[in-house]
């Protein structure tokens, strides 16, 4: 199990003021990279997906086509930490999913699907995961698929996970399914080597076998813990067998990589693929080497829901600014 969520880094909210040299506004940043209770809202168009927080005002087009939809990810709640980073995980799981509905009820058409992209508990422990489900259960949508990460399988080999919602899955927890004409492939990548995520012989056995009959037109969307390319490899913030799973996906014209882990959002665009992790519901954490090591980065009190304190990031593989969304948990739906 990767420990790197043990010790806490302040954040030095002064520095979003700076500049940075790289072509990314450090404002700008902080507004892309989600706040804690954040979630995302996905929306498919022609095969295409599309992003937003929920808090960001998006108007439909005026023809959206029948298979059009939308889906929300959620990540790293981290149901059972109490360090100071924050001390009521559990608080802000539920703010997002009140987040969530007050979306669905503010605008025409539910989405269809809420991912979770893994570390839905801090220890695997039975109450941790009850409290979970107690919570996601008051969301309006009702389609919810699951991926672990290492906190919700380290300590049992994941059993736990596995009795709530692994049920039907292939193996450690890895499946897929089709909606509306997208592939959706969620994998288990939380088992680490050297703190790096892994997916191992079997699981890619699988991967190369599951996509084998689909058209290359087939919309693909991945959605796993850990980032499956290298986001930090001296963080352990990347999958050791990442690039051969991708290898799988090189042919199809669409293919869109979801992960958590590192609790904050960073996005890259490499050939036909558009990888994106998520923002926790729990904590933040440092960019990318702007801290002696990843881990709960402790804000200001009061900040939390609404100011990210990370002062800046080195993005290689994207030519350009990362895009920007401007939300907090402080702003209307």
């Amino acid at each position: 199990m990767n420990n790197t969520h043990d010790a806490p880094v302040v954040a030095e909210a002064d520095s979003a003021r700076e500049s940075s040299h790289d072509g990314i506004d450090r404002r700008n940043f902080l507004s892309c990279m989600a706040w804690a209770g954040t979630g995302l809202l996905w929306t498919m168009a022609g095969g295409v997906p599309t992003s937003k927080l929920i808090a960001a005002t998006t108007k439909p087009g005026p023809d959206a086509a029948r298979t059009s939809f939308s889906f929300v990810q959620i990540s790293d709640s981290h149901i059972g930490f109490n360090k100071a980073a924050n001390q009521d995980v559990a608080g802000t799981l539920k703010l997002a999913i009140d987040k969530i509905n007050a979306k669905i009820n503010a605008a025409p058409g539910s989405p269809d699907l809420l991912l979770h992209t893994g570390d839905i508990t801090q220890s695997a422990r039975a109450q941790e995961f009850d409290t979970a489900q107690q919570i996601i259960k008051d969301c309006r949508i009702t389609d919810v698929h699951y991926v672990p990460g290492e906190h919700d399988t380290a300590t049992d080999d994941g059993v736990l996970y596995l009795e709530r919602f692994g049920k039907g899955t292939q193996g450690t927890g890895w499946y897929s399914f089709t909606h509306k004409g997208v592939h959706f492939i969620a994998l288990n990548n939380s088992h680490q080597v050297d703190a790096m995520g892994g997916l191992g012989a079997d699981q890619l056995k699988w991967l190369k076998q599951d996509v084998t009959s689909l058209s290359a037109s087939t919309p693909i969307i991945v959605f796993a813990h850990i980032p499956l390319w290298m986001v930090y490899p001296q963080w352990g913030w990347g999958t050791q067998d990442g690039a051969e799973a991708l290898s799988y996906l090189k042919r199809f014209g669409s293919v869109t990589v979801l992960n958590g882990h590192i609790h904050q959002v960073v996005q890259k665009v490499e050939g036909n693929v558009s990888f994106h992790t998520a923002a926790s519901t729990a904590f933040p954490q440092p960019a990318p080497g702007k801290a002696p090591s990843a881990g709960p980065m402790v804000v200001p009190a009061g900040k939390l829901r609404g100011v990210l304190g990370v002062t800046d990031v080195k993005y290689i593989g994207r030519r350009g600014p990362l895009a920007v969304i401007d939300s907090s948990l402080e702003e209307k739906a």
